[in-house]
């Protein structure tokens, strides 16, 4: 299977199952002197953790990390980073009626054509559980880019048809489903309920605020920052759409509406009068604060009955139980973040090759 790694520089390589015994990620290119221990890392992984709500899977998974190579005394060495966290409560039974039967909303049918054979114990690769990986990982490129000043501001803007109106960073951490608007985030909670009474579920929007990004990160043609950030997003599975800046609004704005003017401050450093364009020009971060948004889709695993058909083409109804999240866009607010970390830390330490300036600094 290709495509498990991410990265031209700063690299990161995912493996693992979610009913395998274990499951991690090799990072490669992480600049040796970076402090770095297992706390840093667990930081970022009990964000993601299981369990923590009503609104989240029962599956007790502790997600303890375990760093077993490129660190020592503290520091990274500058050798790849390997990663695992252990697979304690996986449930495989809980599977075995769909050996044969393609899921509705799940890649199983896509597998099949592709590899003729698949993983059914939760998914396999193309289970939410792989993204603790990415976490880990992406917890490694944020104490990177804090080092440079670079931080991220991640929440869920949005679950089902309820939407924040107002903005309290503290209370982000205060509530289960990570949304700045105390009253909103009530809110959502009895669409929730209701949601698991009718057997459904409820998908959202994550935003993710970075601030501190130097101007001129990304490449202007196949490697625009924008296209990069939309191509990390949207290789986590629930993820269906990505807006950077105003987004889609932009189809009914004239020019001089979705044009950012420039002007300078009191230190005579040019900035943006607005940021309708999120923080990114022609591909290139402005200096601006960069902002994107993951439209996330309803959980797939549902125990309302549902038509499909099994590998032997046998029309049947499906009925998907075990333990699933009602909606996974709280705890997949730092699989975004974690993914847009990566791609700037990846961005950085390619624009040290983008003048000769910048080499000579270094070497001259």
């Amino acid at each position: 299977m290709g495509g498990s790694t991410f990265g031209r520089i700063f690299t990161v390589s995912t493996w693992g199952e979610s009913h395998g015994p274990a499951l991690g990620a090799v990072v490669d290119g992480c600049p040796a002197g970076l402090s770095l221990s297992e706390e840093d890392i667990q930081v970022f992984l009990d964000r993601r953790r299981p369990g923590k709500s009503r609104f989240s899977t029962a599956r007790n998974e502790e997600d303890k990390v375990q760093i077993l190579s490129g660190v020592f005394e503290g520091k990274t060495t500058g050798t790849p980073v390997s990663l695992m966290i252990l697979n304690k409560d996986h449930r495989s039974a809980d599977y075995g009626n769909i050996a044969y039967t393609y899921r509705p909303g799940h890649a199983d049918f896509c597998y099949d054509q592709k590899y003729g054979f698949r993983d059914y114990r939760g998914g396999g690769r193309s289970s939410a559980r792989e993204t603790a990986a990415r976490v880990a990982a992406g917890a490694i490129a944020a104490k990177l880019l804090k080092e440079t000043g670079v931080s991220f501001m991640t929440y869920v803007r949005s679950i089902g048809p309820v939407s924040t109106n107002a903005f309290d960073p503290d209370e982000i951490s205060r509530n289960p489903l990570c949304m700045p608007d105390a009253a909103a985030a009530e809110e959502a909670s009895r669409f929730l309920e209701k949601c698991i009474k009718d057997q459904e579920s409820a998908g959202g929007v994550i935003e993710c605020r970075i601030s501190g990004v130097p101007a001129g990160l990304g490449d202007p043609v196949f490697g625009k920052l924008d296209a990069v950030l939309s191509q990390a997003v949207m290789s986590v599975g629930a993820v269906k759409a990505v807006e950077i800046g105003d987004g889609i609004k932009v189809t009914a704005y004239t020019g001089s509406d979705s044009n950012d003017g420039f002007t300078t401050d009191l230190s005579g450093r040019i900035i943006k009068t607005s940021n309708h364009a999120g923080g990114i020009l022609g591909g290139i971060s402005d200096g601006s604060d960069i902002i994107l948004r993951a439209h996330i889709k309803p959980t797939p695993s549902i125990s309302k009955p549902q038509d499909t058909v099994t590998r032997d083409k046998e029309r049947v109804s499906i009925e998907i139980h075990g333990r699933h999240d009602p909606v996974v866009v709280p705890r997949a607010v730092v699989v975004v973040e974690a993914m847009c970390a990566l791609t700037l830390a990846d961005a950085l330490l390619t624009n040290i090759t983008a003048r000769l300036d910048y080499i000579k600094k270094i070497y001259g």
